[in-house]
């Protein structure tokens, strides 16, 4: 079982320690199936108005699989994205590398999983920084082309003070952030969901929605694979069939469909 870290950022400096990674990472034996090398780093980044604690479950599941796992903390209703997606990202890749026991050793590959506004943080991210040992991107339910909700609740009052700047900047108009950040140019999944549990915003959105963002407004130009599932937004993260699936794009770099899952019986 690989080290699990947990990372809360704002201020910087916060960052909590880590104890004989390298002891733990040398000791531990791979699960079935899991990746190649022992010091692959997977960094999570939960959703707007979240926390780590909702991608708890996820972080289990990717440390049970052999990876070193590092759950981001960061203040997604504070400031918007271009300020929130440096210092969320850049000492997690940090933490990534000395999770190796060697500060000169970084890690094999760096992924990412993220839920909601976590995958816009990390195209920001991207778009301006290039990681040499960047693996595979898993996103669940980004709004990767915006989402109407914010083009209809925007300027509602309170609708700020809840969601702050960056989610004022997830709107589906051409110049949002999201729509602004270009195609992939790196390898990445995502899963949409169909299920909602607030019809009162799945009246705002046209066709198959998760309650929050449309299916098609998940698809990215350039994504290597896109898969719709039965989950809710405000759920998809913690859906054990989700997580499988998550697992499974880690590790084969594309979803698993119900021909390879009834061959595998």
């Amino acid at each position: 079982m690989a080290t699990r870290f947990k990372t809360q950022y704002f201020p910087i400096g916060k960052i909590s320690a880590v104890f004989l990674c390298g002891l733990l990472a040398a000791l531990a034996k791979p699960a079935l199936g899991a990746p190649s090398q022992i010091n692959d780093c997977v960094i999570l980044l939960h959703g707007l108005a979240k926390s780590e604690s909702s991608m708890e479950k996820l972080e289990q599941a990717i440390d049970k699989a052999g990876y070193i796992a590092v759950n981001v903390n960061y203040p997604s209703t504070d400031f918007p994205i271009e300020k929130l997606a440096g210092p969320a990202i850049a000492p997690a890749l940090d933490e990534c590398a000395r999770a190796t026991g060697d500060d000169n050793v970084p890690a094999s590959q760096v992924h990412f999983v993220t839920h909601s506004m976590g995958g816009i943080l990390v195209r920001q991210y991207l778009s301006r920084v290039n990681i040499e040992n960047l693996g595979r991107v898993v996103m669940l339910g980004p709004p990767n082309q915006g989402s109407e909700v914010v083009d209809k609740l925007g300027s509602f009052p309170g609708f700020h003070f809840i969601f702050g700047d960056a989610g004022l900047q997830l709107g589906s108009g051409k110049m949002s952030v999201p729509n602004k950040l270009g195609d992939a140019n790196f390898d990445v999944g995502i899963i949409a969901g169909t299920k909602s549990i607030n019809p009162i915003l799945s009246g705002m959105l046209p066709g198959k929605d998760d309650g929050k963002v449309t299916v098609a407004r998940t698809r990215l130009q350039g994504m290597q694979d896109h898969l719709e599932m039965p989950v809710t937004h405000v759920f998809m993260m913690k859906n054990p069939k989700v997580i499988q699936q998550v697992i499974h794009y880690l590790q084969h770099g594309r979803f698993q469909r119900e021909t390879e899952q009834h061959s595998d019986v």
